[in-house]
C-alpha cells in the first residue's frame, strides 16, 4: 500500500473545519488592515532562495528540496513565503508606482527537509504577510499590531512580542565584526553547528538551541549597543509605539532571525514566554539583493501548524457545526427524484442539505439524519408531493409542521 511520505500528512473532517476557522479569521483581520491575497507557485527557481534566503543559512544548506526538471532546469519547492512575493513584486514591476504601500497576505504550504517533530514537518502551512513601500516605525508598528491581534483573536492571550533590532547596513556591520572578535576565542566551546556558522553566518549562533544557555551566548555584545544615532532613535520611536497601542513586548537582543536579508527591526511572537510561533521583520535590502531597486519592506511568517498545537495545548475552543440543516428521506423512484431536486434548490439557497444515494431502508435513513445531527427532516411521501407539499420535523423538539414546498425555503430561514 502507497503511504504518504515522512513528514507531511492529510487533512479532512474536524481537523479541515478547525483549520477553515482559523483561516477565516486571519483573512478577515487581513482585510482590516487592507491586506490583499497572494498565492505564489510551489515552485521557483533555486537561485531566487539562493540569493534571497542567503546562501549561508541553515535553510539553503541543509533543507531545501532542490531538484532538476525535465528541461534541466534548477528548481526548488517553496520553503518559505517572502522570497516568493519579493519575486512577484518584481516581476510584476510594482516599485515603479508606488504611490501606497503594496500589502498582501498568503496563506501557503510550503517544504523544507528538517526532522519531523511536534508542530513542525516537511510539509507545513505558512501565514504570513508583507509590505513594500514605507520605510517607517510606523509601518514596523503595525506590521507587528497585525502579527499580535492575530494570536489574540485565535484565542493566545499569553503571547508576548520579542523585539530587537540589528539596525541599518553600517550598525548592522559593526555588530557583526564585534560578535566575530567576541565569539573567536571561544568558538571552540560551542556546538559543531555553530562552529560552521562562525565562518559563514555568526549571528546565528545567538539563537542556537544548543548554546542558548551558554554562559558565551548570554554575555555576547548586545545589537543595541551598536546602533547609530538615526537605528537607535528609530527603534525609541517603534518601542513608543507599542506602548502607545498597549502591545504587550519585550526587549531581547538574543532575536536575530535566521535569514541574511533582515535590518531595523526583528521581532517573534512567543508564548508562555518560551515557545515562538513566528516572527518577521524589515528586510529593506531583500528587493535589491534580488535584482530590483532599493525598496523598504517589512513583514512576518506565523507557523500555523504549531499555532493550532498551542490552541489545542491552551484548550481554546474552535466552534465547528457539524450539523447540517435537512435530511431528505425518500424511499419510491418519484420520491428520490423529488429528494434531488429538493436537494439542489435548497442548496443553492445556502442550506446544508444531505439525502439517501445508496437506496437503503428508511431505518437506515433514519440513522443517518441521527449521525448527521440533522436539525430538520423530511419523509418524502408520495401522497404529500401530489399536493406540492411535504412535512417538515424538527429533530429536536420532535414537532411536525406540514408546508407547501413553495414555503419551504422561506420556512427555513426563518427557523435556522
Amino acid at each position: 500500500m502507497i503511504t504518504k511520505q515522512k513528514g507531511t500528512y492529510d487533512i479532512f473532517g474536524e481537523e479541515a473545519k478547525k483549520r477553515a476557522y482559523v483561516d477565516e479569521i486571519l483573512s478577515t483581520l487581513c482585510a482590516k488592515y487592507n491586506y490583499g491575497y497572494i498565492e505564489t507557485p510551489v515552485f521557483e527557481a533555486s537561485e531566487l532562495f539562493h540569493r534571497g534566503v542567503g546562501e549561508a543559512t541553515d535553510m539553503v544548506q541543509k533543507e531545501t528540496y532542490d531538484f532538476k526538471d525535465r528541461g534541466d532546469r534548477n528548481l526548488t519547492l517553496r520553503p518559505e513565503g517572502t522570497a516568493s512575493v519579493v519575486r512577484w513584486f518584481l516581476e510584476n514591476k510594482f516599485y515603479g508606482n508606488l504611490t501606497d504601500p503594496i500589502k498582501v497576505f498568503y496563506n501557503m504550504k510550503m517544504y523544507r527537509y528538517e526532522r519531523p517533530q511536534s508542530g513542525r514537518n516537511r510539509e507545513f502551512t505558512q501565514w504570513g504577510f508583507e509590505c513594500f513601500g514605507c520605510d517607517d516605525a510606523r509601518s514596523d508598528a503595525e506590521v507587528i499590531s497585525l502579527a499580535y491581534n492575530a494570536y489574540r483573536l485565535l484565542g493566545l492571550d499569553d503571547i508576548t512580542i520579542k523585539i530587537n533590532s540589528l539596525g541599518d547596513k553600517e550598525s548592522r556591520e559593526n555588530y557583526r565584526n564585534a560578535l566575530v572578535d567576541y565569539l573567536k576565542p571561544h568558538i571552540s566551546e560551542l556546538c559543531e553547528d555553530c562552529q560552521e556558522r562562525f565562518q559563514k553566518n555568526p549571528l546565528r549562533i545567538l539563537d542556537c538551541k544548543v548554546d542558548s544557555e551558554s554562559d558565551i551566548i548570554k554575555n555576547a555584545p548586545k545589537t543595541l549597543d551598536f546602533l547609530n544615532e538615526e537605528s537607535k532613535e528609530r527603534f525609541d520611536h517603534l518601542c513608543e509605539l507599542l506602548d502607545l497601542m498597549e502591545i504587550n513586548y519585550e526587549v531581547d537582543c538574543k532575536i536575530v532571525r535566521g535569514l541574511d536579508y533582515y535590518n531595523h527591526m526583528v521581532f517573534e511572537v512567543v508564548l508562555d514566554d518560551s515557545y515562538a510561533l513566528g516572527g518577521g521583520g524589515r528586510y529593506n535590502g531583500l528587493v535589491e539583493t534580488l535584482g530590483g531597486p532599493s525598496t523598504p519592506a517589512v513583514g512576518f511568517a506565523m507557523g500555523y501548524d504549531r499555532t493550532l498545537l498551542a490552541m489545542q495545548e491552551k484548550n481554546v475552543r474552535i466552534p465547528i457545526d457539524d450539523s447540517i440543516d435537512l435530511y431528505l428521506l425518500s424511499v419510491s423512484d418519484t420520491e428520490k427524484d423529488t429528494a434531488a431536486y429538493l436537494a439542489q434548490e435548497l442548496r443553492l439557497n445556502g442550506f446544508v442539505v444531505e439525502t439517501d444515494l445508496l437506496n437503503r431502508s428508511l431505518k437506515s435513513q433514519f440513522k443517518s439524519v441521527d449521525r448527521y445531527k440533522a436539525k430538520f427532516l423530511i419523509v418524502l411521501n408520495d401522497d404529500d408531493l401530489a399536493k406540492n407539499e411535504v412535512v417538515l420535523k424538527d429533530n429536536k423538539t420532535k414537532e411536525e409542521e406540514r408546508i407547501k414546498m413553495n414555503d419551504l425555503v422561506d420556512y427555513l430561514d426563518m427557523h435556522l
